[in-house]
């Protein structure tokens, strides 16, 4: 493509460990990259908290080393968009000054919030009116732990702003937020898009302390004339709200109609469901937040380690000692193993467990192990059990009758050939590798950003800029195997879950 004369986007996509800033041209291309790192604060137990200072400051940092990369003039940058970590809380003034550090998602202080929640306005109907199931991760319990143990923090607060809001104002000088980052707040009313008064009633929260809430692909204003002197951006350039990482990175995974559904592997992992309308598992095992597409909602199940898990059990067959990772010899070994590792099973909750058991008590087992296992059956079974474990998360999302045909993936665990293969054969489905230039959250910012200006008609370009690299059908009779082998998966959670509680007292 002949780029002379062709404007940018810029996507600002301000992860948990910093901001990386990514020039795009309409077609894909990534013109430059830049970024910037920041700490996390988890000084107390179960607290995560970060300085919005430090976000302002690789904000800065990046926007000005990707102009002086690419070379591109800031006249030809059609929009800024952004997209970033998801149901934390920062409070700031009538001025934009923040009151306090920024509490992260990761942050599970709020327990006692959480079960105020659930007593004023119970599981049940948060569920159904938010998507979400009561949690202390998400911002309402977060701001009811600020109302109470800081009420002068409360008392000044003027807007409470998650992560990308905040950069959008630093640009814009205007507080907003997106349907996406507003429906991991556990505020918001899903279906109706708009913030849930009855619940915010219930639980004793002011609305006004809610900014306004967009369509992610919303010029919210301009680059102000300060921001364009700190960054080097020009003044009046439109400035895109975005939205958040999960809704960024299932735009950038193209799956941007009914029906589309993808998976992403890396440290941790999910199963993602684009719907019309939001998928309200009875026993909650999934959740639920707004696609970018204003007509679409996004049903998800999170585990919490499946690359991670694969890690830990390279890092422990290398040892200390040797620096070379091993992730290609134990690939090859556990590629010479049959489907299903000689009887092997691997329970892979070393982190506890989201969906589909949201227990935090669960921990990791092999079941079956015998004198005749090696690394290379132990290597399959970790691969298999996070499939299995993925499996029972994308059953959930099966049972509300959406027809699936392909699952697109994206993530790290993606390039192995063996795992695509497995992933395949246990979900019954195609498994398409996805050829993304770069991360998807940041293609999936960008992309509404091009919406917002004209750039593309639609999010429906996300299926021409992150296309199928190869594809992996399922083998008829390893998948009837592993049907056979998921059943017994499943009993051994069943059959251990009793003891994960008794394990837990003598651990701490």
């Amino acid at each position: 493509m002949d780029r002379t004369n062709t404007t940018y986007l810029l996507a600002h996509d301000l992860g948990t460990t910093g901001d990386k800033a990514t020039l795009f041209a309409p077609d894909g291309y990534i013109v430059a990259s830049a970024f910037a790192s920041y700490d996390t604060d988890y000084s107390r137990p179960n607290w995560a908290e970060q300085d919005p200072a430090d976000w302002q400051t690789a904000l800065v940092s990046t926007t000005r080393q990707l102009l002086a990369r690419s070379g591109v003039s800031p006249s030809a940058i059609a929009a800024v968009s952004f997209s970033g970590h998801m149901n934390g809380a920062l409070p700031v003034d009538a001025d934009g000054a923040p009151l306090r550090p920024a509490i992260l998602w990761a942050d599970q202080r709020a327990v006692d919030q959480a079960e105020f929640i659930r007593a004023r306005f119970g599981d049940a109907e948060t569920y159904r009116v938010t998507g979400n199931r009561v949690s202390p991760g998400y911002t309402a319990a977060k701001l009811l732990w600020i109302k109470q143990h800081e009420p002068d923090v409360y008392r000044r607060t003027h807007k409470v702003l998650q992560a990308k809001d905040y950069a959008a104002f630093l640009l814009s000088d205007v507080m907003a937020t997106d349907y996406s980052d507003a429906s991991l707040t556990q505020l918001f009313d899903l279906e109706g898009r708009c913030w849930a008064r009855p619940l915010l009633e219930a639980i004793g929260l002011a609305p006004e302390l809610l900014p306004a809430a967009h369509p992610a692909a919303t010029v919210i204003g301009g680059v102000t004339r300060e921001a364009a002197a700190e960054t080097g951006l020009q003044a009046g350039t439109p400035v895109v709200i975005g939205g958040g990482d999960g809704g960024c990175a299932t735009v950038g995974a193209g799956s941007v109609q009914h029906g589309d559904v993808y998976n992403y592997i890396g440290s941790s992992s999910w199963v993602a469901l684009s719907t019309h309308k939001p998928v309200l598992d009875p026993a909650q095992r999934t959740f639920n937040f707004a696609h970018l597409d204003p007509s679409l909602n996004v049903a998800v199940g999170t585990m919490q380690a499946a690359g991670g898990a694969f890690d830990w059990f390279e890092r422990l067959l290398r040892g200390e000692a040797e620096s070379e990772p091993a992730y290609h010899a134990l690939d090859a070994a556990a590629a010479a193993i049959p489907p299903g590792s000689r009887g092997l099973i691997f329970l892979p909750y070393l982190l506890g467990e989201r969906s589909p058991h949201w227990n935090p008590l669960a921990r990791g087992a092999f079941v079956g192990l015998a004198m005749s296992h090696g690394r290379g059956e132990m290597a399959r079974a970790v691969m298999e059990g996070v499939a299995f474990n993925l499996r029972a998360i994308l059953d959930v999302l099966r049972s509300q009758g959406v027809p699936l045909e392909t699952m697109r993936l994206i993530g790290g665990g993606g390039k192995s050939e063996l795992w695509r293969q497995i992933l395949a054969d246990v979900y019954g489905l195609p498994v398409a590798l996805l050829g993304l230039p770069g991360q998807a959250t940041g293609l999936g910012a960008a992309i509404a950003g091009g919406v917002a200006v004209g750039l593309y008609p639609d999010y429906g370009v996300a299926r021409t800029l992150s296309p199928v690299q190869r594809i992996n059908h399922p083998d008829p009779a390893t998948r009837e195997r592993y049907e056979t082998i998921y059943e017994l998966f499943k009993d051994a959670y069943v059959a251990l879950e009793p003891l994960f509680g008794r394990l837990a007292n003598i651990t701490t």
